[in-house]
């Protein structure tokens, strides 16, 4: 597995890593325990050491699955976890639609933390990420908790999510940024315009979620897919039958690219992302171990100048129907 490091930080991870949300959280109830386990361990055999975790995930579930499963190889990996929603007792974590409010309080940081540091069975938390951007503290107190973390040797580096470039640049003032988790792929491009720029001029990394678009860029979701309600696709524009069906034009160029490359669409998609930068660190998630196996040979693929040139010009041409997210969850990116 080729290696990559997130900016200038030093911090050096596995070229793809893995996002492990969708093990407990957001699709569908929570995997087999001993499954996960396996796929997890098995992702350290193929060469991945960045795995992506999150309180909310679960809740704390996830943390769990990846503290333990993860354990006999501490120090070969490389797991970020995240902070910043309001976990009270009465939250309800079934799908999106009982999300949490936010908190990024700096006491409420370094409670988050203390109990990450738990569930994971570290003694230091390799990366640590807001969430999302909390309009009611200034990203400088945050920025603050977070650096107090790292010289008490908790935390390594310290990253955000889905924040806009203003935020990014008065953190990184504060606390030296390491990585930007935002959603990107061909289907979302918004990190392009402003991010992608103000990240390489800063010199912080960038780790896309979603970079097979919650599953849609394998090829496999068409207008007939039917979600639980306790996917939560189910909540999602982009996941209404209309938007599915116009969005299949992004598929057929996949598809197309792939035939040329001997390679599948999925392949084609992480390839993509791969090529744009040579610090973006994308984080698909699977529960699958031949879906794991197909990610992982993404990273073989070799797009050319002119490969990447025909993607361009075709995906100028393909308008990605629907929203990302409804408007509520829509809000809380870019700030």
């Amino acid at each position: 597995m080729q290696k990559r490091k997130l900016g200038n930080s030093g911090l050096e991870v596995s070229a793809l890593g893995l996002g492990c949300m969708g093990m407990s959280f957001s699709y569908g109830p929570p995997k087999d325990k001993q499954e996960m386990t396996s796929l997890l361990r098995a992702a350290v055999d193929r060469g991945i050491t960045f795995f992506d975790t999150a309180e909310v995930y679960g809740p704390f579930l996830n943390e769990e699955l990846v503290g333990e499963a993860l354990a006999p190889f501490r120090y070969r990996v490389v797991i970020a976890t995240k902070f910043g929603f309001d976990l009270s007792p009465n939250f309800d974590p079934r799908g999106m639609k009982g999300l949490p409010g936010l908190n990024s309080r700096p006491e409420h940081i370094k409670q988050a933390a203390e109990g990450s540091l738990k569930r994971l069975k570290v003694d230091v938390i390799d990366l640590l990420y807001q969430h999302r951007v909390d309009p009611n503290v200034p990203i400088e107190d945050v920025a603050g908790a977070v650096k107090d973390l790292i010289q008490e040797g908790k935390v390594k580096h310290f990253g955000l999510s889905e924040a806009g470039v203003q935020t990014i640049r008065r953190a990184h003032a504060v606390q030296p940024v390491t990585a930007l988790q935002s959603e990107y792929s061909l289907w979302t491009r918004t990190p392009e315009k402003e991010v992608i720029p103000t990240l390489e001029e800063l010199g912080i990394g960038l780790v896309p979620y979603s970079p097979l678009g919650k599953g849609f860029l394998t090829g496999k979701i068409d207008e007939n897919a039917k979600f639980d309600s306790s996917d939560f696709r189910s909540t999602l524009p982009r996941f209404t039958p209309q938007a599915l069906q116009a969005n299949q034009a992004l598929i057929n160029l996949l598809a197309s690219i792939g035939e040329r490359k001997k390679a599948t669409p999925a392949q084609i998609a992480l390839a993509w992302l791969l090529a744009q930068k040579p610090w973006i660190v994308p984080i698909p998630g699977t529960t699958k171990l031949d879906r794991l196996d197909e990610n992982i040979g993404a990273v073989s693929v070799e797009l050319t100048a002119d490969d990447l040139r025909d993607i361009e010009t075709a995906a100028s041409k393909i308008t990605v129907e629907g929203a990302r997210y409804p408007e509520k969850l829509e809000q809380m990116t870019g700030r």
